[in-house]
């Protein structure tokens, strides 16, 4: 064991490559990035956070199986003591804990044999049968929005369709009118705030006092269900303990809450916005689907390998680790980079060809890996299907109105939120 510290060790690598995923311009199209790190620098060093970006799969698929080596719990360790923002992250709990409920470690932010409760819990919840219940109603709900957005043969697609699909679908899960989801954006938005972008001190207080407003709403819904269970997924997780176990708290409810916004929302958004964008950029793609809706759920599974709305998540060493020949430091935050990992060509075939009859495509990590692989996978594969049925079968055509002026992608480190995307299209 050094006596440095993580962040001078992480200096002290070798490592060829002069540019970083913290540009933004490199967040908004990492794919020639993620080739130059597969090729010189597979664990790359991010000193100023404490941090190394993870990109090969097989070692991608190794962090996320061995939680005892790379823990979801206190992420960060020592590295992230002079790490980007954190003073200002420990500002917002403090707000959060004096006004609503401050972050607890629950699920997402757990190990195993703690992580395995919450699991099971969840599991619960998000059953099979509750997909297979809620896909008619979000078949129904894709199509009316397809509706609404084909009058004038031309929309921006995520405000017309790829936010109010998922977003109304989870604001009713909520206890929200789902006219109301915008609101619901703005909580979701909230949430995610502090790991997209550096926020000034005014940015920062009107961020918590919006996590706030969600926090206080969704009190009084989980209070609500208690006395009255209903058949929502808030009803479903108040009551998801069994007769040997207790009820969650509050503050466990408001951080698995906090974990199911962010990680159901976004993410679905930008699945269907990638989804989209990519339709138009294979016209013959476009067309093999439309004459073929089978293909539907192989499109959207290679949508997912090939830009995944997640690209990365963190962990956190528990010792020294070595990952193809190089030391990880004990209590280094690791950035495992799915958007990466499924670009490997050891891993895919040309893996920066977009191609939706490869056969290993299920093997792509878009969802995580091992115990903490997407509880709500089967939902948001649900919403893509409904989605992309009603525009294949409605359009015989779809086209970008016009070129990008710019950044496709807001920056962030993690994710991959699309800003705007104009398409004209016409109707079958």
């Amino acid at each position: 064991m050094s006596d440095l510290s993580v962040e001078d060790q992480l200096a002290a690598m070798e490592c060829p490559v002069d540019h970083s995923i913290l540009d933004p311009a490199i967040q908004d199209a990492p794919w020639d990035f993620y080739a130059e790190l597969h090729e010189k620098c597979p664990v790359f060093p991010i000193p100023q956070m404490g941090a190394v970006m993870v990109t090969k799969y097989e070692d991608v698929r190794f962090v996320l199986t061995n939680p005892e080596l790379f823990s979801s719990g206190g992420r960060g360790g020592g590295g992230a003591k002079k790490g980007i923002q954190v003073e200002k992250a420990q500002r917002y709990q403090a707000i959060l804990r004096e006004k609503g409920w401050g972050h607890v470690e629950t699920l997402q932010r757990t190990d195993p044999p703690i992580h395995t409760d919450y699991r099971r819990r969840l599991n619960r919840v998000f059953t099979p049968r509750r997909v297979k219940v809620m896909a008619e109603h979000i078949d129904a709900l894709a199509a009316e929005l397809f509706d609404a957005a084909k009058a004038n043969g031309e929309c921006d697609f995520v405000d017309a369709f790829a936010l109010p699909l998922p977003g109304m679908i989870i604001a009713e899960q909520l206890g929200l009118d789902r006219s109301d989801y915008r609101r619901f954006k703005s909580w979701a938005d909230s949430m995610l705030a502090l790991s997209m972008r550096p926020l000034s001190d005014e940015e920062l207080l009107e961020t918590v006092e919006t996590e706030l407003e969600a926090q206080h709403h969704l009190a009084a819904e989980f209070e609500k269900r208690r006395e009255e269970p209903t058949d929502d997924l808030i009803s479903a997780l108040v009551h998801s303990h069994g007769d040997d176990e207790e009820p969650l708290t509050m503050h466990e409810l408001q951080n698995l809450m906090h974990q199911l916004v962010t990680g159901g929302f976004e993410t679905t958004t930008n699945a269907l916005n990638h989804g989209m964008w990519l339709l138009t950029r294979y016209p013959e793609v476009q067309d093999e689907v439309r004459a073929d809706p089978a293909l539907i759920p192989a499109f959207i599974e290679e949508v997912l390998r090939y830009e995944g709305p997640v690209q990365g998540l963190g962990r956190r060493t528990t010792q020294d680790v070595e990952l193809s020949g190089v030391t990880i430091p004990k209590d280094t935050m690791v950035i495992v980079r799915y958007g990466a990992a499924n670009r490997d060509d050891e891993a895919f075939e040309n893996a920066d060809e977009f191609n939706i009859h490869r056969p290993d495509v299920h093997q792509h990590v878009a969802f995580g890996l091992g115990p903490h692989f997407c509880v709500g996978a089967a939902l948001a594969r649900q919403e893509l299907v409904s989605g992309f049925t009603a525009w294949l079968e409605g359009t015989s055509r779809i086209e970008l109105t016009r070129p990008f002026d710019g950044p496709v992608h807001e920056p962030s480190l993690l994710l991959m939120p699309v800003k705007e995307l104009p398409i004209t299209f016409e109707l079958a």
